[in-house]
């Protein structure tokens, strides 16, 4: 299969599957590591395992494993607090972190990221797959999906963000509109229709995913809860290495 909005960056396929490690403490998230060995070499690790205790030990953990670490905890604050909390992940050797807000938060967040050596990069938030248009207008945004997140990743460029977070149903327009240069990140990636419990919303397949222009996606619950977490994910990345 092949597409003219398939990413062209030059990253590792192994590397454009990122795990959604979201467990309940670190003792879980390093079996469930050791579980899956050389089958997932990214890892993203968000509030529940922030809050558990151990985090940044967890991230110290993981690169001595030569994992990569995407910190999700979605700065969202004054913009000299933002400044600040990105400037404490530099020991850690985080690959990339989320921030949510305004284009002064955004800015903040890149000025720090560049004053200690350019990482972790700075991912704009655009809108949560967790949200449909429902959603939204509750929240009071007169616009669909596609056209928040646009216009979110349009200032994120200008700002100089690294990248965005976006559904795969909105990353074709992104690529489209604004070419290579932002790294678009694609979560809610379901390699089976969603059960009707599932959150997320507004969801893409694996292959569907990268078609439409994504650099990178993240699966969770898929591989976690799946008979065999490390063939699961084994699965993945040869789907993966077929599109790349």
């Amino acid at each position: 299969m092949t597409s003219p909005l398939l990413s062209t960056k030059p990253i590792p396929p192994a590397e454009r599957l990122i795990f959604a490690l979201d467990v309940p403490n670190p003792a879980t998230a390093r079996q469930l590591v050791e579980t899956l060995g050389d089958a997932v070499c990214f890892y993203k690790i968000g509030l529940e395992l922030f809050m558990a205790g151990g985090y940044f030990e967890l991230i110290e953990w993981l690169r001595t494993r030569d994992k990569k670490v995407f910190v999700d905890l979605k700065f969202f604050d004054v913009p000299e607090t933002v400044r600040s909390a990105v400037r404490q992940l530099a020991p850690y050797g985080a690959a990339l972190t989320t921030v949510h807000g305004n284009d002064a938060i955004l800015r903040a967040a890149v000025e720090a990221a560049q004053e200690i050596g350019g990482e972790p990069g700075i991912l704009a938030v655009t809108a949560l797959t967790s949200l449909d248009q429902a959603d939204l207008t509750d929240l009071g945004f007169a616009c669909d999906p596609k056209t928040l997140v646009l216009s979110r990743a349009r200032r994120a460029l200008e700002i100089g963000c690294r990248g965005v977070i976006s559904s795969g149903l909105e990353a074709a327009d992104l690529r489209q509109n604004l070419g290579d240069k932002l790294l678009i990140i694609t979560p809610g990636i379901r390699p089976v229709f969603n059960r009707p419990a599932d959150d997320q919303k507004r969801t893409l397949d694996v292959e569907d995913a990268f078609l439409s222009g994504a650099d990178h996606i993240v699966v969770g619950r898929p591989i976690r809860q799946a008979p065999d977490p490390r063939a699961a994910a084994a699965s993945i990345q040869e789907r993966i290495a077929r599109l790349f």
